[in-house]
């Protein structure tokens, strides 16, 4: 497993080792003492979430105030570029934002420490987005962070049509209304 640092040193690139043939490919997903011995992370996730979206559903940005959660997400089947915004008010990347490409060809996975805002578009006719949490999914404590932010200044790739948006991520806040941690 290949382990990259983004901009911001505490979101991560991973790469799982991939063996391909004719036949077609397998690769571990998730292992638990190989994600500690090369993160130097010991999260415990508690819980698999999947979703299914289609082009230019953009979903985000999402955290919990309470019950933060860290998430390693994939994607297997289609592609988005998936970001992560550093929520925590004494950190040095406060309101700054990474950006990755995560599709089921490149295998990919992001690991976004708890303290931070998360969402993603699609940027292929659909995705299949799985992700781990660290823990439970707690809606009294969810936030929600305007996707189209100026303070933060996401670089959304185009994909042809306007975000396609939930009610809830209609009505994000700003970052500068928004709670936040620290």
């Amino acid at each position: 497993m290949k382990v990259t640092p983004t901009a911001i040193p505490d979101v991560l690139i991973i790469e799982p080792k991939v063996f391909a043939d004719a036949r077609g490919f397998f690769y571990e997903s998730f292992n638990q003492k190989a994600f500690a011995d090369a993160t130097g992370l010991n999260q415990n996730f508690v819980q698999d979430n999947h979703s299914r979206s289609g082009k230019g559903v953009l979903r985000g940005l999402h955290y919990q105030i309470q019950q933060p959660q860290g998430k390693l997400m994939r994607v297997v089947n289609g592609a988005v570029f998936d970001v992560a915004v550093d929520i925590r008010k004494d950190s040095s990347t406060f309101g700054k934002w990474v950006g990755v490409e995560l599709t089921g060809e490149n295998h990919r996975q992001l690991w976004v420490p708890a303290g931070f805002a998360h969402g993603f578009i699609v940027i292929s006719d659909s995705v299949d987005f799985l992700y781990k949490t660290t823990d439970y999914y707690a809606p009294q404590h969810e936030r929600c962070i305007a996707w189209n932010d100026p303070e933060i200044g996401i670089e959304w790739p185009d994909v042809g049509c306007q975000p396609i948006l939930s009610g809830k991520d209609q009505n994000g806040m700003t970052l500068a209304g928004a709670e936040v941690f620290g």
